[in-house]
């Protein structure tokens, strides 16, 4: 099965819009199976613009039942809120019950030190809190996001009885940068594949592009979505069929775009 997936990645040149530090095992693992692989950041974080709401959170952790994470940056976020405020996060949410989106933010919570008690099948944040109905009905839920996040899960949480308190851990903020750089880069190097992590990244590239012309470039090049949310926001900039990963890990991403061209690879082979 590896020996297959790399030979349909063997010299594609794919551009992924996560910064250097956020993708390092995703770039190895994508260059080991011959890709080139051509970073180009769209969004960057940073942090709260106002502490307070987190910090209070953060002190009466003990008081909710459940904490939703829906991204590895909600951790991260929180973890070095918590080593700033002179405890670990894990220590502070040791009553809590935990609850994530995928293995990927899974295993950010589980390097923080905190105990998972369950994690989504559906692989998205309105797919966690139904598949928890009963569990949160009633329930105090706390959910520390982006300033970006979309609305539907706390909409969700609300709808099946649970009390949310929804925190600004970190903020999504556009990559700062040369425009037309970016454009020259996705236009000019023959680019095979673009991986989008988030609906704030497919806007981005919306906004650099247009949707027109992002809609043409989608016969030549692939649009790769991380998750059915980030998917969705494509299918809105008019990119109909993305290929999308089922969870955010780095072999979910890579199986997910070896697959796409092994298929076509495929259906080429039974036309001819």
């Amino acid at each position: 099965m590896r020996a297959k997936a790399r030979g349909a990645l063997e010299g594609k040149r794919v551009v992924v819009t996560r910064a250097a530090e956020q993708c390092a095992e995703l770039c190895r693992e994508l260059e080991s199976r011959g890709c080139k692989v051509i970073l180009l950041p769209l969004v960057r974080f940073g942090p709260p613009e106002d502490f307070a709401p987190l910090d209070a959170a953060l002190g009466e952790l003990a008081k909710f039942g459940w904490i939703f994470l829906t991204s590895a940056n909600a951790v991260r976020a929180m973890a070095e809120r918590c080593e700033t405020l002179g405890r670990t996060l894990a220590q502070a949410a040791a009553a809590a019950r935990i609850a994530v989106v995928g293995p990927a933010t899974e295993q950010a919570a589980l390097k923080a030190g905190l105990k998972v008690s369950y994690v989504a099948t559906a692989q998205h944040g309105v797919g966690l809190a139904e598949e928890l109905s009963a569990e949160v009905a009633g329930a105090t839920v706390l959910l520390p996001r982006s300033d970006r996040a979309n609305p539907a899960l706390p909409e969700a949480l609300r709808r099946l009885g649970a009390q949310v308190t929804e925190v600004t851990a970190y903020r999504t903020l556009a990559e700062t940068g040369d425009e037309r750089k970016k454009i020259r880069v996705i236009e000019n190097c023959a680019v095979d594949a673009i991986l989008l992590f988030s609906p704030s990244a497919v806007h981005h590239l919306r906004d650099l592009l247009g949707a027109e012309r992002m809609g043409r470039q989608a016969g030549r090049i692939v649009y790769a979505a991380i998750g059915p949310v980030t998917a969705a926001a494509l299918r809105e900039c008019g990119i109909a069929e993305p290929v999308v990963a089922s969870d955010a890990s780095v072999a979910g991403i890579v199986e997910a775009l070896a697959g796409f061209w092994e298929a076509k690879s495929g259906a080429g082979a039974r036309q001819a």
